[in-house]
């Protein structure tokens, strides 16, 4: 038995609560080293000689290339757990693990509840099982300033003529605006979309506005407040929501707060919100990125010294940054915040912002911007989900780039799963493209690995969103050239991508129940992937091939959700999907 290879942490994703007494234990093991594992538990205050604990075996459900996962669900009404496993490995060798250490069984063990692990009692305030609406939420990212010009009276002096096909440069204006957005809404409701994510609208100098100068002002280049509560209004009652961008580790350099200490230096009343290095703060407009990390007076977001750090660590940045979240909730009923670099501010600071926001809105959504492993930021206590980059870069390596086998790819999905609790993994904002990468389509290259692509991910768990002109094919490489214009001119609601991506929402809010609280059982093939999400007596079937044609069962009797044009005589054409439902 391989002991090393043996783990389970309490307070974690290991141990998920599902309401007041429902629990999930969880615990993972080498790969095939162990055959079988018994859940001995009970209350804490009961287990003894005269009342052992009960016990109950353990299902593998899933494994990676390297362990094996266990897991049990099981209800406890007095709200309080103390458990302990035993292990049995192929070669009958047993062992008893339990809070302390490992232990060799006998009646004695599992008769002192003192050594085993405990979940002194089941406080769901502390689990992270997020807004229940997000489950059924299908997004929609749109960058402001390129989605839709909807009033030319607020356009910037340099506006450029509205062109999708020539990539813009760092500094381009095209006028887009939120009176655009609202021009739009039925446009994105006939897609299906019912959740709103905004990129910062707030006063900025920049075309993308996270140098934020002033968080209580919408920017003129946008509209004004008015037009935002309009906005949000119109889109509550198509029942969607709207999510709001904010840059809370930086602010833009044109900030009359960062201004007064360039002027006043140490004498300001700012001088200590934010992370100085040595006055006097040195700013030189001509001065470039490289430049400036040589010997930066002043912390920034990356090297750029146009935005400054704030030091949240500071009682007073706390008490502005926190009462710019409650304002626009207050105010103007937000549905979501969504975080820029979150990584990079400390935690202390979004347990006291996220506290406060659900004390407004208890059913809040809170995103978090992490590109990578996040479950220091997904306890319970500070966000909902992050944007899930890594999951759906191994989406993409695998279908794109042809480099694994689907046995690897079924690994690498597994591991990022299993990183965090059942119900975390349900709030995680999916998402092939955005702001900060190149399009999918130009990624991918054509409109049938789009289309396989999508599929696949709405299939996950997870909330899925759609970056804007996705559905008509749009593409671009990094930033600028992912952020052109919308090309509202070759809108086709017949054909190109427009239909497909409306049929694929469709599917995934028709079973948004299947979706969202479904198991996920993915199996490998040639060249492809069969996944599995099945909920109650209903079970959603999808099939993906990679490169090759797969041949596939008849599936004459069973209803065919999508993909069906892709099937001919039994064979699923390449870079394709199939999907069905049984029951």
């Amino acid at each position: 038995m391989f002991k090393a290879g043996i783990y389970h942490r309490p307070e974690s994703e290991d141990v998920t609560l599902l309401s007041e007494n429902t629990v999930i234990i969880r615990i993972k093991t080498a790969l095939n080293d162990i055959e079988k594992i018994t859940l001995f538990y009970g209350d804490p205050y009961i287990i003894s000689a005269d009342e052992p604990a009960i016990s109950k075996k353990l299902i593998k459900k899933q494994h990676d290339d390297i362990y094996d996962y266990w897991e049990l669900k099981l209800e406890q009404k007095t709200k309080r757990l103390a458990y302990a496993f035993l292990l049995e490995d192929y070669h009958g060798e047993t062992v008893y693990y339990a809070d302390q250490q490992f232990y060799q069984l006998d009646a004695h063990v599992i008769e002192d509840g003192g050594k085993f692990f405990k979940l002194p009692y089941f406080h769901l305030i502390d689990a992270n099982i997020g807004p229940q609406w997000v489950k059924e939420t299908v997004w929609y990212q749109i960058f402001p300033e390129r989605f839709n010009n909807g009033d030319i009276n607020n356009d910037p002096d340099e506006k450029l003529p509205w062109n999708s096909k020539i990539a813009p440069k760092p500094d381009s204006f095209y006028g887009g605006d939120l009176e655009g957005i609202i021009k739009k809404l039925d446009y994105l409701v006939d897609l299906g979309i019912n959740g709103l994510y905004l990129t910062p609208i707030f006063k900025g100098p920049s075309n993308h506005k996270y140098d934020t100068s002033d968080y209580y002002e919408v920017d003129t280049d946008f509209g004004d407040k008015a037009t935002l509560k309009i906005l949000i209004d119109e889109a509550h009652k198509r029942n969607m929501r709207v999510m709001l961008d904010a840059v809370f580790n930086h602010i833009g350099d044109q900030s009359p707060i960062w201004q007064d200490v360039i002027k006043k230096g140490t004498q300001s009343r700012y001088a200590d919100w934010f992370h100085i290095n040595h006055f006097p703060v040195v700013v030189d407009s001509k001065i470039t990125d490289e430049e400036f990390s040589r010997n930066p007076s002043y912390d920034t977001f990356a090297f750029t010294p146009h935005m400054p750090k704030w030091k949240t660590s500071n009682p007073e940045v706390q008490d502005y940054l926190i009462s710019v979240g409650e304002y626009w909730v207050k105010e103007f009923n937000i549905d979501d915040w969504r975080l820029d670099v979150a990584n990079e501010v400390d935690h202390h600071f979004w347990r006291k912002f996220s506290t406060r926001m659900r004390q407004i809105k208890p059913d809040i959504y809170i995103l978090g911007e992490i590109w990578h492993t996040a479950q220091p930021w997904l306890d319970g206590s500070q966000f909902d989900g992050v944007m899930n980059y890594a999951y759906m870069q191994h989406i993409k390596d695998f279908f794109l780039q042809n480099k694994q086998t689907s046995m690897e790819f079924i690994n690498r999905l597994t591991h990022e799963l299993r990183l965090y609790s059942d119900t975390t993994n349900q709030m995680m904002f999916n998402l092939l493209d955005s702001h900060d990468t190149a399009r999918i389509k130009t990624v991918a290259g054509n409109d049938k690995f789009v289309k396989q692509l999508l599929m696949f991910m709405f299939m996950q768990p997870g909330t899925p969103d759609i970056y804007y002109g996705t559905e008509l094919g749009m593409t671009g490489g990094g930033d600028p050239d992912n952020r052109k214009p919308m090309p509202w001119q070759s809108v086709d609601t017949e054909n190109g991508m427009y239909p497909v991506t409306k049929a694929i929402i469709k599917l995934r809010r028709q079973y948004a129940e299947i979706f969202a609280n479904g198991s996920l059982l993915l199996t490998p093939i040639r060249d492809g992937i069969i996944l599995k999400r099945q909920f109650g007596k209903k079970t959603i079937m999808g099939i993906f091939s990679r490169q090759n044609t797969l041949s596939i069962e008849d599936v004459t009797e069973v209803k065919v959700l999508f993909g069906k044009e892709d099937v001919t005589n039994k064979q699923l054409a390449p870079q394709s999907s199939f999907v069905y439902l049984t029951e």
